[in-house]
Order: C-alpha cells, then sequence, then structure tokens
C-alpha cells in the first residue's frame, strides 16, 4: 500500500464510500456514516481529496460505515489562493504484492502544496485496517488482526515540517503555516500511538529533513527500538533513502521471523 499526501490524500477509487464533501461551513463537524447515500451523491464530489475525519473518531480506525472522513469546506479554497493542487495526482493504493503497480504510483508523484503529514498517517492506519474492508475489492482487504500469525507494518516517510492542517481552522488562513503547526504535529503523534497500541508496528523516515519540530514528530510516532532493530531514520539523499528501506525490510524480515 501506498498512501500519498500533500495539501490532503487523494482517496482515489475509494472517495465515493468513504468520503464525506462538506459543502457548507456548518457541515464542518462530524461526518455521518456512508450509509446516509444522501451525503455521498457524485454531483457534490468535486475530486477524491480527503481532509482529516472529524469528531469522535478521528484518531480510530472506525470503519466508513460509523463515520466517513472528511473533505473539508476549506480545501478548495486553501488550493485555489495558493495555486497548488488540492490533493496529490497520485492516489492511494491499498494493500497489494504487485510492485509494477506500487512502483506505477511512485512514477505519477508531483511535488505540490503544503505538509498535512497527519492525513497521511491517518490513510496509513485504515489501509491496515479490516474495519475498512468494506469498501475495497477482496484482494486488497487487510487481514484481522492477530499478533502470533499476521504483522501489520507502517513505513511513514516525510521531507519536511507538518505545516497544515483543517480541523483546527477556523478561516482559509488558519489552514497553513510555513514554519509548521503544532496541531497536525499532535494528531499525528496521537494517530501513531492508537496504532502502536492496536499492535502496529511503525518505521519513520526523515528525508533530507533539517526540521527539528518533524524529527521529533517522527521520533515520536516510530515504535521503540529494540536490541537489533531500529524504527527512525534519517536519509539526506537517494542513496541513504534506499539503504533505509533496505534496512527496514530487512528489519520487518526479522519481526516476521520472531512473531
Amino acid at each position: 500500500s501506498i498512501v500519498p499526501y500533500a495539501n490532503s490524500v487523494n482517496a482515489g477509487a475509494l472517495a465515493a464510500s468513504s468520503v464525506y464533501v462538506e459543502t457548507s461551513t456548518s457541515q464542518r463537524k462530524q461526518a455521518p456514516g456512508n450509509g446516509a447515500v444522501q451525503y455521498v451523491s457524485g454531483f457534490v464530489r468535486p475530486d477524491n481529496c480527503a481532509t482529516e475525519r472529524k469528531g469522535t473518531y478521528q484518531y480510530s480506525d472506525a470503519g466508513p460505515d460509523v463515520s466517513m472522513v472528511n473533505r473539508d469546506y476549506l480545501l478548495s479554497s486553501f488550493a485555489w489562493q495558493t495555486g497548488t493542487a488540492a490533493c496529490p495526482a497520485a492516489a492511494l493504493k491499498p494493500l497489494t504484492a504487485d510492485a509494477t503497480a506500487l512502483k506505477n504510483v511512485i512514477k505519477t508523484f508531483v511535488a505540490s502544496g503544503g505538509t498535512a503529514g497527519h492525513v497521511g498517517v491517518q490513510w496509513s492506519w485504515y489501509m491496515l485496517s479490516e474495519n475498512w474492508g468494506s469498501v475495497m475489492k477482496a484482494s486488497e482487504r487487510p487481514a484481522k488482526m492477530d499478533p502470533k500469525n499476521v504483522a501489520k507494518i507502517a513505513i511513514l516517510m516525510t521531507d519536511g515540517e507538518f505545516n497544515l492542517s483543517y480541523f483546527d481552522a477556523s478561516t482559509v488562513g488558519d489552514v497553513y503555516n510555513s514554519a509548521g503547526k503544532e496541531p497536525p504535529r499532535t494528531a499525528a503523534k496521537t494517530l501513531c500511538a492508537a496504532m502502536r497500541n492496536k499492535g502496529i508496528e511503525i518505521f519513520t523516515i526523515g528525508f533530507d529533513l533539517n526540521e527539528t519540530n518533524a524529527k521529533a514528530t517522527l521520533q515520536d510516532c516510530a515504535s521503540p527500538d529494540t536490541a537489533k532493530i531500529k524504527h527512525f531514520y534519517q536519509a539526506a539523499n537517494g542513496t541513504e533513502l534506499n539503504q533505509a528501506f533496505q534496512d527496514i525490510a530487512r528489519n520487518v524480515e526479522m519481526l516476521t521471523v520472531t512473531k
């Protein structure tokens, strides 16, 4: 699975059944479950972008049948004012063993917009959660959590400070801060803690990362190191990034063997 993120996440084919499009400021609140068909009508969906889930289930992996993920009302205005894409052109890819399909997603990456890292963390959890299987193809559905037989691994990477969020913003001007924002950092760390509590092993990579807060967020998100396995990596260039992924792959194999 791959979850690209920038101003938001492109939920791709999952959007129709999992993303609630806010069409007014009064809808900037917890979204209904996807059984409420009137809320997911295609005519109000300008794209497949998704921001944070609001309300009771913001920091949970409850399925979209319980509460959909919001497409914040401020997103379109923010993208227009900043001349950036509302969400990445590259849509997320659910779980697959098809390496070519994953590489094809990577080939469509284009840098645009800010860094809503917590939204990326949020969707990485959904891609590993059996609660989301109902909106995925049978071949993409995550296995049920079974610590003895199933290892669930998330690798989170960023090249910059988490500087963008919607759930805490009252106006478009509140969405972005080039120096970084505390709310998305806190949200990311809260989500990571919830994922770890569910038994998900988290590795993190900072790529060409200079911001102290960004490093601290990734360190906080990562699972605790063991005597043999490291969970937080820093890479200054492509060679080091490739090495970090190779190291993580070996560590995942080690975890699988020990389980």
